[in-house]
């Protein structure tokens, strides 16, 4: 099963909102995106959260990993500002975040192989399973995984730099496979070159890319970021991107992302 082609994911971070909150999310749709991204997280006692695995000390400063903590400890917290000031927001579940997406986006589930069995059933339980992207890293134990208990899923790929033969063992593999996520440093990158993502759009998958910078020494679009797009004009990031023929944009800046979508739209450089 393959999506309309699309050019607007997004995870809304900014100001007094963090991300991976509800509020976040509905922000999120009344902005029109067409995917919503969510990191899981479980606790201690196997509950899944809706939070980016590592960002504890960060935007929880509570001494403690989720991982380390009670489902009722991580509900007892709440997340601070980009001012490190604590908001009123608190760490949703991902049941509730599924209760809050369904039937209104497709929901990129990020962090899934770190329980494949477990996330799965939390997408059953909530009735998303059509509006579910997962997305993993692949090996061979990864894809039997996936073929055992999300067969039916959209899947997607994550790919750095090079192939490896990833593309091939899916094509070959009962996975429902809808497409890659591509990673690169340098425009040189065998999965940045026009001929690769051609032959993925050949086999009628998509291709996702994501401009976003988490770390400036973690290039992974070979700089044409969103930060790239903000300080030196939208052609030297975004624009780039879309002239490689790309499916999914993944970004922070979705009304400003669209906007010039609409503007290369009526100049006919879509």
């Amino acid at each position: 099963m393959c999506l309309p082609v699309r050019r607007a994911n997004i995870i809304v971070n900014g100001a007094n909102i963090p991300c991976n909150t509800l509020l976040s999310y509905k922000i999120a749709l009344m902005q029109g995106a067409d995917v919503i991204e969510l990191d899981v997280s479980r606790s201690k006692d196997g509950k899944f959260f809706v939070f980016h695995p590592g960002m504890e000390p960060v935007l929880l400063k509570c001494g403690k990993y989720i991982s380390e903590m009670t489902a009722q400890e991580v509900g007892e917290l709440t997340v601070l500002n980009s001012d490190d000031t604590p908001t009123g927001y608190r760490i949703p579940t991902l049941a509730e975040a599924f209760s809050l997406l369904k039937d209104k986006v497709y929901i990129n589930v990020d962090k899934f192989w770190t329980d494949i069995p477990g996330i799965t059933e939390e997408i059953r339980r909530a009735g998303v399973e059509k509006q579910v992207i997962v997305k993993t890293w692949v090996d061979e134990k990864t894809v039997s995984e996936v073929e055992n208990h999300v067969s039916d899923l959209m899947f997607m790929a994550i790919v750095g730099r090079q192939d490896k033969g990833t593309t091939e063992m899916l094509l070959n593999s009962n996975v429902n496979y809808i497409g890659n996520e591509i990673l690169f440093e340098t425009e040189e990158d065998e999965v940045a070159g026009d001929e690769y993502i051609q032959k993925l759009h050949d086999h009628g998958l998509l291709v996702w890319v994501n401009p976003i910078v988490y770390d400036e020494k973690a290039v992974i679009t070979a700089g044409h970021t969103d930060d790239c797009s903000l300080q030196y004009g939208p052609d030297h990031g975004w624009g780039w991107l879309i002239d490689k023929k790309v499916d999914f944009l993944q970004t922070d800046w979705l009304l400003m992302l669209k906007e010039y979508l609409r503007q290369r739209e009526e100049n006919g450089r879509l």
